[in-house]
């Protein structure tokens, strides 16, 4: 019970910190910033292939679940990023 209360408070903190950091980013600078967040994801591939490695089915499934969902985030993270640059080329 006190790993979870710890860890719950952990998670409570790190919500208010991201939304505290998130409103004093200036609007120019969002794109970068969650185009960054989203690479970070990259992160929850591994660790969600490691609970696919598991013998646990229940793992397994959400491991896959992890897997899909944090590709999606990283592929739309570079897309966006992608864009972004596209917008400072110059046009010939």
């Amino acid at each position: 019970m006190e790993t979870f209360i710890s860890a719950l408070t952990i998670f409570v903190l790190a919500v208010f910190v991201g939304v505290f950091v998130i409103k004093r980013v200036p609007p120019l600078l969002h794109t970068p910033l969650m185009s960054g967040s989203n690479a970070i994801s990259g992160i929850t591939i591994v660790g969600a292939m490691i609970s696919i490695a598991t013998p646990s089915p229940l793992s397994t499934i959400f491991g896959f679940i992890a897997v899909v969902f944090a590709t999606i985030n990283v592929v739309g993270g570079f897309l966006v990023t992608n864009r972004m640059l596209g917008m400072f080329r110059k046009k010939e």
